[in-house]
C-alpha cells in the first residue's frame, strides 16, 4: 500500500481500540513503526488523541478490516476514494538563466523597451527573466550600467525563444486599443469607376452634335423632295 490514511495516529487509535488487528498490520496500514504502535496500545504515544474511525470517512471497508482479523497476515488496502479529483495544473516557475547570460539581461530589457514599448513589465519580465527593480532602473535611465547599456536581441542572446517573443508581441497587440490613422485623399476603387450604364441610344454614343446632323440631312432631303415637286408642277402646266 502506497497511500496513508488521513490522520494516522487517530486512525491507528481507533484500530487498536476497535478491532483485534495485529500491531504490525495496524502500522503497515498507518504508515507507522510497529513500537509507535505498541506504545498507543499501551498508553505511552498519543495519549490526548481521539481515535478517528476510517470506516465512517471510506477509507477502510469493514470487510477488509474482517479478514484482517481472521489473517494475520493479510495487507490491509485503502479504499479507493469515490471522487477522483483532477491532476494539479504544473504552473510555470520563474525562467532560468544561466550565469553566463545573467550580464547580457540589462541589454535584452534595452532591446525590447526601445523596439517593442506595447509590452507590459510583466511580459517582459517573463521572457528575460528580470525582476521589476531591474526593468525600472533600465526604463528610468537610473541603471548603475546605463552609459555602457548596448541594445541586444533577447532571441540572439537565448534568454528567449522567438516563438516565445512573438506569443507575447501578438498578446500585446490585441490589447492595445485600435487607433484610426488618418489618410489623405485616395483613388476611387476601380469599381467605381469601371460601373457606368453602358450607352444605349444613339445620342448617348456620339453626342448630340451627331442628331442635329441627322435632323440637317433630314431637312436637307425634305427641301429636296419640296423644290422637285414644284418643278413638277410647273413642267405640267406649260405643256397644257
Amino acid at each position: 500500500m502506497s497511500e496513508a490514511p488521513l490522520m494516522p495516529k487517530a486512525t491507528a487509535v481507533w484500530l487498536v481500540e476497535n478491532t483485534s488487528l495485529t500491531f504490525d498490520q495496524v502500522a503497515e496500514f498507518c504508515k507507522l513503526h510497529p513500537l509507535e504502535v505498541k506504545g498507543i496500545a499501551d498508553g505511552e504515544v498519543a495519549a490526548g488523541i481521539k481515535g478517528h474511525d476510517p470506516i465512517t470517512s471510506g477509507q477502510l471497508l469493514r470487510e477488509e478490516i474482517e479478514r484482517g482479523e481472521k489473517n494475520t497476515n493479510y495487507h490491509l488496502r485503502i479504499a479507493p476514494p469515490k471522487v477522483r479529483l483532477p491532476p494539479p495544473k504544473k504552473t510555470r516557475g520563474a525562467r532560468y538563466t544561466p550565469l553566463s547570460r545573467r550580464q547580457d539581461r540589462p541589454n535584452a530589457i534595452l532591446w525590447l523597451v526601445r523596439n517593442h514599448p506595447e509590452l507590459k513589465d510583466a511580459q517582459i519580465m517573463r521572457l528575460v527573466g528580470t525582476t521589476k527593480t531591474t526593468l525600472q532602473a533600465i526604463r528610468d535611465r537610473t541603471h548603475w550600467n546605463s552609459s555602457t547599456l548596448t541594445p541586444m536581441d533577447p532571441v540572439t542572446l537565448a534568454l528567449c525563444t522567438q516563438i516565445d517573443l512573438d506569443f507575447e508581441v501578438n498578446k500585446a497587440a490585441k490589447d492595445r486599443p485600435a487607433v484610426a490613422e488618418e489618410r489623405g485623399q485616395t483613388l476611387a476603387p476601380a469599381e467605381a469607376t469601371t460601373s457606368r450604364a453602358r450607352p444605349v441610344t444613339e445620342e448617348e454614343v456620339f453626342g448630340s452634335s451627331s442628331k442635329a446632323r441627322h435632323n440637317d440631312d433630314e431637312d436637307d432631303l425634305d427641301l429636296t423632295s419640296v423644290f422637285s415637286n414644284m418643278r413638277g408642277g410647273r413642267h405640267d402646266e406649260d405643256e397644257e
